[in-house]
């Protein structure tokens, strides 16, 4: 004689709430993830607009010394920094897709040469000039 199992026999697989939940939180997963990129995208711009803005200023500094001139020299960022055979090769594009503007001067020390149009909104700035 055989013997009947104990507990019923379960159907095997996922109801259709448990594959509901599972993907709800797959999905959320993937959102978190994708805010997390964006996020990181930006503050990789951030900061290399923040590198460009200082690559320049370093070049008008090292200009301003080869050619002994005092502060306040007008100069044409175009022509006398950037381009081929000057201090920076090619032209500096933000990566944020930002346009820079320049002074037209050799600035003093603490004051930035250079600048990106999203300075106020996406804080394309450097948080401490004073050393330049």
């Amino acid at each position: 004689m055989k013997s009947s199992p104990s507990s019923p026999r379960t159907a095997r697989g996922l109801t259709l709430l448990e594959l509901t939940v599972v993907i709800i939180v797959l999905l959320s997963l993937i959102s978190i993830i994708f805010v997390g990129a964006r996020a990181w995208k930006k503050g990789s711009d951030r900061s290399g607009c923040v590198i460009n803005i200082r690559n320049a200023q370093q070049a008008v500094r090292s200009y301003q010394n080869l050619k002994a001139l005092p502060t306040y020299t007008p100069i044409n960022m175009f022509t006398d920094i950037l381009g081929p055979g000057n201090f920076i090769e090619h032209d500096v594009i933000c990566p944020a897709g930002g346009d820079y503007d320049h002074i037209g001067y050799i600035p003093e020390q603490g004051e930035m040469a250079m600048w990106c149009s999203l300075a106020a909104s996406d804080e394309h700035v450097p948080a401490n000039t004073s050393d330049w």
